[in-house]
């Protein structure tokens, strides 16, 4: 009889433990690779690090501001200017290579319409997509030259 009750207690325990085992959660299931790519965090870099790659023509400034934050501050030398920083026209007004180092920026480190238009550039496909969080104010306050587009 005892023999009984220890396999019974064991057989309880056993399915006790299965059922508190972790459910499938977002966190533990596998994104399709398309989707895990989009979800994926943008590298930040520096004024400085932006500068050495603007000084060696090997990066693509990419400006998220709102036509009067251009005008009140400029843009970085040799910026594309978006028409929106969500619903811009990846075709027209990103680089044709998906290979091109792209660096977003928008007004300041409080803005954020550089990481919706950097995340729209890499769901359509760009692979090295890289913010500059402290914007245009940064690049000024650091001294750096703009660039004053027509109005």
């Amino acid at each position: 009889m005892t023999r009984i009750h220890v396999l019974s207690l064991s057989l309880v325990l056993g399915l006790a433990a299965c059922s508190e085992a972790a459910p499938a959660s977002p966190s533990n299931v596998e994104s399709p690779p398309a989707a895990a790519a989009a979800e994926a965090a943008v590298p930040v870099v520096s004024v400085d690090q932006v500068a050495a790659l603007l000084e060696a023509g090997s990066a693509t400034p990419i400006d998220a501001n709102s036509p009067d934050t251009r005008t009140h501050h400029g843009t970085l030398p040799g910026a594309r200017l978006l028409t929106s920083s969500s619903d811009y026209d990846v075709a027209t007004e990103l680089p044709t290579d998906h290979a091109s180092t792209l660096v977003f920026y928008c007004a300041n480190e409080h803005c954020s319409a550089s990481d919706a238009a950097a995340h729209r550039a890499v769901s359509a496909g760009y692979a090295d997509v890289r913010l500059m969080r402290a914007g245009i104010a940064g690049w000024e306050a650091a001294g750096k030259p703009t660039d004053h587009p027509e109005s």
